[in-house]
């Protein structure tokens, strides 16, 4: 009897908020899950911006001007419409892409926009895994939470806690109780400081009241940036064909996206 393919699991990069680095952390899980055997399509939600479109085109660009045959996930483009009333008909249409893919690949990776609209809705809507980056800042964590620092206390959820709890409800409506939420430190300083030690720790000790796991993640590395335009990451500098000297930073960023890729599994 042939084996049932199990269908993709589903990992959706999404913050209500944009410059935190989703599309980096999108394109490095990608290729590592790739390197490592799995058939793995991507999809970009934020069709207006398209960073992740342009980073894999930026690859595929890079592979073609120097005959190099790197590992590049299939792409899928998700533009939103500009008409209101298309709004239930361009859902339907996602539905019915993302089941052909699911039973297609190991993983899907999705990349949304940085404010919420239906796509950005929808795209949660379907996560087995939600990973959301986050900056050492002040401003990011009120996304999360609202923090009474004075006191060193919890009083309210952040606007965007509130729309995963939401999510949360919608799935469990549809037969799925559990969503492997992650919340993940990107473009993080590498020095020491009173600010982000603060909000780790808030991080450590909202996500047993909010349902999240806490990664400390990705440093702020230039090495993420200058990669983009070529379409490469920090998993490709040992490639043969390269030509490129592996530094203690493309080292570090390595096994930070390694830790990343391995905190997925809870």
């Amino acid at each position: 009897m042939a084996e049932t393919k199990v269908p993709a699991h589903i990992i959706v990069i999404g913050n209500e908020k944009g410059g935190t680095g989703k599309s980096t952390i999108a394109m490095h899980l990608a290729i590592k899950l790739l390197n490592e055997g799995f058939s793995v399509a991507t999809m970009d939600f934020d069709g207006r911006q398209g960073s992740l479109s342009k980073y894999i085109q930026n690859r595929k660009n890079f592979c073609a001007d120097n005959n190099l045959h790197l590992g590049i996930p299939e792409h899928y483009v998700v533009k939103p419409t500009n008409d209101y009333n298309r709004i239930p008909e361009d859902l339907n249409r996602i539905h019915d892409l993302i089941l052909d893919i699911k039973s297609r690949y190991d993983a899907i990776i999705i990349d949304t926009p940085g404010s919420k609209n239906y796509l950005f809705e929808a795209a949660h809507q379907y996560a087995d895994t939600l990973i959301t980056p986050m900056t050492d800042s002040l401003i990011d964590l009120g996304a999360i939470a609202d923090i009474d620092i004075a006191n060193n206390r919890i009083k309210s959820p952040g606007h965007y806690a509130d729309f995963v709890w939401e999510t949360k409800k919608f799935l469990a409506a549809h037969g799925k109780n559990y969503l492997n939420w992650i919340v993940c430190g990107n473009k993080i300083s590498a020095t020491r400081s009173r600010n982000k030690e603060f909000i780790f720790e808030q991080l450590e000790k909202i996500g047993k009241t909010y349902g999240f796991r806490f990664c400390s993640g990705l440093k702020d590395r230039v090495i993420y940036r200058e990669l983009f335009l070529e379409g490469l990451t920090v998993l490709d500098m040992n490639l043969s064909g390269l030509n490129r000297r592996m530094t203690t930073s493309h080292l570090a960023a390595k096994i930070e996206i390694k830790n990343l890729a391995e905190f997925i599994c809870p």
